[in-house]
């Protein structure tokens, strides 16, 4: 019994003191403030007795702090004193005494106690001090406050009736870190547990009554600071998290997410500047597009096109390839850049590969579409090129400049649809196991000597990817069909045209004879001839996949893109030979 009676005897002597220092800071801090006042009016006269009564109330305060200081905390507030009284010093030094705004001071700051002269003390000193204050009578509607209002700082009082600020503290930090909101709690009970429990319940400082109001400002001040120290890394930091995820969907539509995300974590690998790197470049592009675009709507060729690039985007990034640009219906992708690997050559080759066995999806969307089939050919080419960022502030992007760039280009003007050629450093390089069902020499554009390019067809181990040779089931024609036929000069038909005639005709390609040689590897212009000897409209391209040497010898020609009534007349002789 003597115990509780003790216990609530010691309560007692607290809340008597801390209402007492309570009365007493008032005294304190309203003529605190008139001395201000009274400076700023220029009435000196008043000074000197509002010193007086600032002194006297200053006295009083020690005064309680002696007969009231409950005995079982007298060392601790003794301790918590002299710090006070030390960092009180500091404080004040650090502020200069001054309470006046401080330059750029702003902010919401929530004022929380149960006293109303405390909460209007405070609130005249920190809207004097440039911050927007918001008050609150006690805890419950403190955090309905919170709920409702983002404040940059909230001072909370201890001792409140109902939920004391420690509760309140409580529940702030349950969805409010310490640099979300920060708070500083106050009191006129200084124990040291109490400053060690606000502390651990997430309170950001502390600050004793009577309020030394340049201690209170300089506190606010730096966390208030602090706080928007705070918001700005998180917003630079949320910046970034946005610049990163727009760069990678950038990247994304180039290299695969696996070297995007390399990059951005090692920038340095990136070689904006430029660097030298030995690469494959491959080159796929759509055989007979430019005159099947002639024959459908414009939507259509968007969605055939769309349809397409989508398809090998994901086979080229899946193999770990960069995609350079999109020619039109051509894709120039490369291995070996950004990022490198022993195996780079091998991937390209393994990569176009699967982008044959695409095209069979491509084509079932084509159709579902009501889009017509399309055939791809693809060269791949491998030697030291350049690679960097090229082109301007406004517009740039990473590419691949050099000789290999150039022959993959040749090298894919001689492929027929569904073929896949590449020069002798590529399939050296490749590794062992690569198939190869013919190579032929040829002598490019552009490059003095003559290369060697091979037909891929597959790399050992791998059956799936194996390129099945198109069949060429010949029909011979009852009747020679007479043509007029003109060499390409790149996308050019030649001014020089001569006669000669179909007998033989399969579903992709056919047989001539012409008054004219007739070099393998070389791109024809054809038109079919009516009786009178006057051109069919519609011209149809083809490929000499089989050559003549001499007048009147027969050719072979690959068709890679047709006309209406070359396809009439292809489906009629084939109909014809069931």
């Amino acid at each position: 019994m003597t115990e509780e009676v003790s216990r609530e005897g010691l309560a007692t002597l607290r809340r008597l003191r801390h209402d007492m220092r309570t009365s007493v800071g008032h005294i304190k801090g309203y003529s605190e403030m008139l001395q201000e006042e009274a400076e700023d009016r220029g009435v000196p006269e008043l000074i000197d007795d509002l010193k007086k009564i600032h002194g006297s109330a200053h006295r009083l305060l020690d005064l309680v702090d002696q007969m009231l200081q409950p005995e079982d905390a007298t060392s601790q507030e003794a301790e918590s004193s002299s710090a006070r009284e030390t960092g009180g010093v500091l404080d004040r030094a650090r502020s200069a005494g001054s309470t006046a705004p401080s330059e750029g001071a702003s902010g919401s700051v929530l004022v929380v106690d149960d006293d109303a002269n405390n909460r209007d003390l405070l609130g005249r000193r920190l809207t004097g001090a440039g911050y927007q204050v918001t008050s609150a009578e006690d805890g419950e509607s403190a955090l309905e406050l919170i709920e409702e209002t983002a404040f940059d700082l909230v001072l909370l009082d201890v001792m409140m009736p109902g939920i004391d600020g420690f509760e309140v503290l409580r529940r702030i930090r349950l969805s409010h870190s310490m640099s979300d909101l920060p708070v500083i709690m106050a009191t006129s009970l200084t124990e040291t547990e109490e400053t060690i429990a606000a502390f651990d319940l997430g309170a950001n400082d502390f600050v004793s009554k009577p309020f030394e109001m340049a201690v209170v400002l300089a506190r606010v001040s730096t966390h208030v600071k602090i706080r928007r120290t705070v918001r700005k890394v998180e917003q630079l930091a949320q910046q970034l998290q946005i610049r990163n995820a727009f760069i990678r969907k950038t990247l994304g539509r180039y290299v695969s997410d696996e070297i995007a995300t390399d990059l951005l974590e090692n920038p340095e690998s990136f070689e904006a500047k430029g660097g030298r790197r030995n690469v494959s470049i491959l080159l796929a592009d759509l055989r007979g597009f430019s005159t099947l675009v002639e024959s459908i709507e414009p939507v259509d060729v968007i969605r055939l096109l769309n349809n397409f690039l989508a398809a090998m985007t994901e086979v080229i990034q899946s193999r770990g390839g960069t995609i350079d640009e999109f020619i039109g219906d051509a894709v120039l992708a490369f291995f070996g850049a950004p990022k490198s690997s022993e195996d780079d050559v091998r991937q390209a080759v393994t990569c176009a590969l699967e982008m044959q066995h695409a095209m069979a999806g491509v084509n079932s969307r084509n159709q579902e579409m009501g889009l017509p089939a399309v055939e791809l050919g693809i060269g791949i080419a491998t030697g030291p090129v350049i690679v960097g960022t090229i082109g301007s502030e406004r517009r740039s992007k990473y590419g691949a400049v050099g000789s290999a760039v150039n022959l993959a280009a040749r090298i894919e003007s001689y492929t027929l649809g569904g073929e896949l050629l590449v020069c002798s450093d590529t399939l050296e390089q490749a590794g062992p196991g690569v198939r190869v069902a013919e190579s032929r020499e040829v002598r490019p554009k552009g490059f003095e000597d003559p290369i060697q390019i091979h037909y891929v067809v597959g790399i050992d181990g791998r059956n799936d990817l194996t390129l099945l040779p198109a069949s060429n089931r010949f029909v011979e024609l009852t009747e020679e069909i007479p043509v007029r036929i003109a060499g390409m000069e790149g996308k050019d038909a030649s001014s020089h045209s001569f006669e000669g005639s179909i007998h033989a005709l399969s579903a992709n390609s056919a047989l001539f004879s012409c008054d004219e040689p007739v070099a393998t590897m070389s791109n024809l212009r054809l038109q079919l001839v009516d009786p009178a000897g006057a051109p069919i409209e519609g011209a149809f391209y083809g490929k000499v996949v089989a050559g003549s040497e001499k007048p009147g010898d027969a050719f072979e020609l690959r068709i890679t893109a047709r006309s209406a009534a070359l396809d009439e007349l292809i489906r009629a002789s084939l109909e014809s030979a069931v």
